[in-house]
């Protein structure tokens, strides 16, 4: 697989990553299977993945436990990337910056990853509570000490800004990262981007690349939508969030089927085994060498299938034609 490079540091990792978070944490219960996504981690090893995507809200805290079983029998072949700042409790989340707290959970996440050193540690949020900077510093403190090696922030809770329209979704994220990169580099960006959500394409993107940071592509198939398996009006369990998500009422499926057809339009030129959500990857991927799409798999054949998208390169006419694909429709909200 293509290799790239997250940040000054140049750490280096294959060109897609695997989100594991699927695996035990926020999609349906009943799609659970702790062997089952064990081997789907090995198969996206196998087929050249290196960054492996947690964080210990995950589960909480299991999704972090399954990665350190195959950290513990792979840790030369992964790059770890985890996060810390965010606390479940009983049907609700809440942001903890606090330098003590941060330097518990890093303590915490590398007993559960079964690993000496975190690749990339990434506040999943800020706390509001907290100047953002005490928190980064306390990060930073971790690098010093060797638990890790590099930091990453978080930016994939920007949907409840959108009201303001594009042009303002991650002003207030580039405004921290600002702030932090006074105290230490960041290395890595985590945002969602797709081709059904391209707002980061207008201001975000352009930051990480102009400053050299690299940009975890988070999403970005879509929460499945993209890959032209889910059919309208389907439905999904109870306890799956899309369930209740306004882009995925059969109404709202059913009117964003041009960008799947697009998609597969794109694929049919590149050969019979070329999927859509390949081409969304592609795509992802086309959007700058810094870019590191982490799609989420919870079986072999899905993570491996993602893997291939690297080796799937888009021509200008390609991307010409996902340019021109209607807009999304339906709120995120």
């Amino acid at each position: 697989m293509e290799r790239r490079t997250i940040g000054a540091a140049a750490l280096d990792v294959g060109a897609v990553g695997l989100g594991c978070m699927p695996m035990n944490w926020a999609y349906s219960a009943s799609q659970r299977r702790g062997d089952r996504s064990l081997r789907t981690v090995h198969a996206a090893l196998d087929a050249g993945v290196s960054l492996l995507d947690t964080a210990d809200m995950y589960g909480p805290f299991t999704n972090e436990l399954l990665v350190g079983r195959a950290l513990k029998e792979r840790r030369a072949e992964a790059f770890v990337s985890t996060k810390c700042g965010l606390l479940v409790g009983d049907q609700h989340v809440v942001a903890n910056g606090r330098p003590g707290y941060v330097r518990r959970a890093c303590d915490a996440s590398l007993r559960r990853l079964q690993t000496d050193v975190i690749d990339l540690y990434q506040l999943h949020r800020a706390d509001p509570e907290v100047p953002v900077e005490e928190t980064w510093g306390a990060m930073a403190d971790l690098v010093s000490a060797g638990k890790v090696r590099a930091l990453g922030f978080c930016a994939v809770g920007a949907r409840a800004t959108r009201r303001g329209g594009a042009s303002h979704l991650h002003e207030g994220t580039i405004r921290q990262l600002e702030r932090v990169q006074q105290v230490f580099p960041v290395s890595a960006v985590e945002a969602e981007l797709s081709v059904w959500s391209p707002e980061a394409l207008e201001r975000l993107l352009p930051w990480c690349e102009a400053r050299g940071v690299g940009f975890l592509a988070a999403m970005p198939l879509g929460n499945g939508f993209l890959t032209g398996t889910l059919t309208p009006g389907g439905g999904f369990e109870p306890d799956d969030p899309r369930a209740r998500h306004p882009r995925f009422t059969a109404e709202m499926m059913a009117a964003n089927q041009p960008l799947v057809a697009g998609l597969r339009r794109v694929a049919a030129r590149h050969g019979a085994e070329v999927t859509p959500a390949q081409v969304a990857l592609a795509w992802a991927l086309a959007q700058g060498p810094h870019v590191i799409p982490i799609p989420g798999a919870k079986r072999e054949v899905w993570a491996v299938e993602n893997a291939r998208a690297a080796e799937l390169v888009l021509t200008a006419a390609d991307l010409a034609e996902i340019a021109r694909l209607p807009a999304p429709r339906g709120s995120w909200d």
